[in-house]
């Protein structure tokens, strides 16, 4: 399959009601609730993802039409695509090859113009820290004056900052969790920034997305600058974060923290 005709003709076919019915009780998908709309063909992540190994060679012009596809799984198919395309793209080989930083800055900008298409935890969780977040540490050419690529970070925070400050939980999401990447390669400052920017989110995907992005930064990067985060904004931040974040540590160091 290399159309998005084929693939979404192909997953239509793979339609199971008693599925569907879980997965839109799951995702939250009535009046009200987070996932209010969104529609499910019934299919697991693993058959997905079979389907993706499917149709690897299917051209990055054929994913906006998957990404704007009414069916959850589809979309998550094209940002499996995606994922793959800039995974084959970011090998050491590859980091500072001139064709391949061109081909990433595409499917990030493709990625974030249709970053709403993924309105729902999943499709952030499963992509964004391995596009985005694998992006903010390699060279690009995006918001650059020169010909010359670079890791342009300024520009990377303008990115970020614009996804932290949307209306939308979705892309405020992305701006949380992208850092799972940079804290898995030590940098713990995405991490941080959004961290502090989203720790009085009212939302409960939001809270939890926070404390998880901390845990993850403590257990990768430093537990120490964990626990200097936690002291200087445990009486600002939801019981919920601080819960997430704190998960890893001893019994006892959790009992006193929350007991904080």
């Amino acid at each position: 399959m290399t159309t998005a005709q084929e693939i979404i003709t192909h997953m239509e076919s793979l339609q199971d009601e008693r599925q569907r019915q879980n997965l839109m009780r799951f995702f939250k998908t009535q009046p009200g609730e987070y996932g209010y709309g969104d529609e499910f063909l019934g299919i697991k992540v693993p058959t997905t993802r079979e389907v993706v190994g499917q149709s690897k060679d299917t051209p990055l012009s054929e994913i906006p039409t998957l990404l704007l596809c009414r069916w959850h799984e589809v979309r998550l198919c094209g940002l499996l695509l995606l994922v793959g395309k800039f995974e084959k793209l970011s090998t050491k080989r590859l980091v500072n090859d001139p064709q391949a930083i061109k081909q990433r800055d595409e499917i990030v900008q493709l990625y974030l113009k249709y970053a709403r298409q993924a309105n729902n935890w999943d499709l952030v969780d499963l992509s964004v820290h391995k596009i985005i977040g694998s992006w903010l540490l390699l060279p690009t050419k995006l918001g650059s004056t020169t010909k010359e690529a670079s890791i342009n970070a300024d520009y990377k925070l303008k990115v970020l900052d614009s996804l932290a400050s949307s209306d939308c939980l979705w892309l405020q999401r992305m701006s949380m969790v992208c850092s799972w990447k940079t804290s898995q390669q030590g940098d713990p400052s995405y991490c941080l920034r959004y961290a502090e920017i989203h720790l009085q989110h009212p939302h409960d995907l939001m809270q939890k997305a926070v404390g998880w992005m901390l845990r993850e930064m403590g257990k990768r990067v430093s537990m120490d600058l964990l626990r200097d985060f936690l002291r200087q904004h445990i009486h600002e931040m939801s019981r919920t974060s601080l819960r997430y974040a704190i998960e890893k540590m001893p019994e006892q160091e959790r009992g006193i923290w929350l007991r904080k």
